[in-house]
């Protein structure tokens, strides 16, 4: 009796920290190769290991015993902020998963997740039974009653059964406004904005290490929308408002946050709104932080913006064996400026200068002019090149991507196009010829 005591003992331990494993299958299987697992804390992502997709699209992680509880992220694809998911790990058990690149994760096993897969779930087909009430303009107020009664009662149940997981705080932060009595429609929307906040606390620690803050905002920031203003106004609006909802955050997570919508909003092209986030909002945390990187991307996009004037620089022009100096500030012979940064031993450019070659030689000279800036890591092939392209006019960039002019216009690809007015202001940034023919012939 005394000896299985003992051996209970010892063994007590390796129970209490048993191993566990996160396994499933990716679907369809060709489209990967590697999955990467990566502990997500609130302000950076540990990467923990990595794992080879089978041919059947299966693949396992073996978790330390030592592997905390909280967020874990499986990245399945480059860029990696665009191809991952997440899932909670409780460190009590296996987790197996199915993931497609159609229809998403659903969870075979693990407690906790397939509780969130099905509160989630629960909340959507509530909300799709309200805005079919509202849509149909159905009278019968008893029944969107009943409704949100039963809204009520299933977030009170989801709460109850996540006592003491990890998923209660995701399924409390999102717990939806719901009326206690009747609302028309127009009532219901303006308190959905109202409240939209009200349950997230931007400030719990498990919730800043998922995506689910960011997930929030964009949802408002893009879905909330205001009767009689246009898309700019409103998105600016709207930021305002989950700024305020975040005002007491620590400046290190408001900057994770506002950065991603700064980078949607620049995706997107919606320079108006990108620089409204970065002036009233980035730009000054970027500073408390003394992020200097940060600072000068934000102030080189603004700089950049459509209607700003561009970045002035200095060049040499030679004519008749004689050399002097100009700025393109100074330049007064076109109507519109085409500045291209190109070079000679890039084989995308040398494919799209000639079309811009051929596309000026039908325009008057006093109509459209060519600024070309070759990166070059020396001169000797670019003035080989040159050669071909009289009427342009040729600035030598070398450094290549350490070019100071480059570096101000932000180029990261060559070719890279900008169109100026004659006073040098930005008029369009066309990420391609055809776009830049296009733009030009439109004018």
């Amino acid at each position: 009796m005394l000896f299985r005591i003992v051996t209970i003992l010892i063994l007590l331990p390796y129970a209490l920290l048993a191993q566990h494993t996160i396994k499933g299958v990716l679907s369809p299987a060709t489209d990967f190769e590697v999955v990467l697992l990566y502990k997500v804390t609130p302000t950076v992502s540990e990467y923990i290991t990595n794992a080879d997709v089978q041919k059947d699209g299966s693949f396992q992680f073996q978790l330390e015993a030592s592997a905390a509880p909280g967020i874990y992220r499986m990245v399945y694809a480059v860029p990696q902020e665009d191809y991952n998911f997440d899932v909670i790990y409780n460190g009590k058990e296996d987790i197996v998963l199915a993931f497609n690149t159609e229809t998403g994760i659903t969870f075979k096993s693990s407690i906790e997740n397939k509780l969130m897969v099905s509160y989630n779930s629960s909340m959507s087909a509530f909300t799709q039974s309200i805005s079919n009430y509202y849509r149909q303009g159905k009278k019968d107020t008893l029944a969107i009653k009943a409704i949100f009664k039963t809204q009520r009662e299933a977030q009170i149940r989801y709460e109850k059964q996540a006592e003491n997981t990890i998923a209660l705080h995701f399924i409390k932060a999102n717990k939806p406004y719901i009326p206690k009595k009747y609302e028309d429609v127009k009532t219901y929307v303006k308190n959905l904005k109202t409240h939209y906040f009200d349950n997230i606390d931007f400030n719990n620690k498990t919730l800043q290490s998922s995506s689910f803050l960011q997930e929030r905002m964009l949802n408002y920031v893009f879905g909330i929308s205001a009767e009689g203003k246009d898309e700019i106004t409103n998105y600016k609006n709207n930021i305002d408002v989950f700024y305020n909802a975040i005002k007491t955050v620590p400046a290190g997570i408001k900057r994770i946050l506002l950065v991603d919508l700064w980078q949607e909003m620049v995706d997107l092209k919606l320079e108006p709104v990108a620089n409204h986030i970065s002036k009233n909002y980035l730009l000054d945390i970027a500073k408390l932080l003394k992020d200097k990187e940060l600072v000068e991307t934000l102030t080189r996009y603004n700089n950049l913006s459509i209607g700003h004037k561009a970045p002035d620089f200095s060049f040499v022009v030679e004519k008749n064996n004689q050399k002097t100096t100009k700025k393109l500030s100074e330049l007064n012979s076109a109507e519109k400026y085409i500045l291209v940064f190109w070079s000679s031993s890039c084989s995308h450019c040398l494919d799209e200068i000639p079309k811009l070659q051929k596309f000026i030689k039908l325009r008057a000279k006093d109509k459209l002019k060519v600024i070309a800036v070759g990166l070059e890591d020396d001169g000797k092939a670019w003035k080989e090149t040159i050669k071909s392209y009289p009427e342009f006019i040729q600035v030598l960039g070398l450094g290549k991507w350490d070019n100071k002019i480059g570096n101000d216009y932000g180029v990261t690809e060559t070719p890279t196009y900008f169109v100026l007015d004659k006073n040098k202001h930005i008029l369009e940034k066309p990420d391609s010829f055809d776009a830049l023919k296009a733009y030009l012939e439109q004018k």
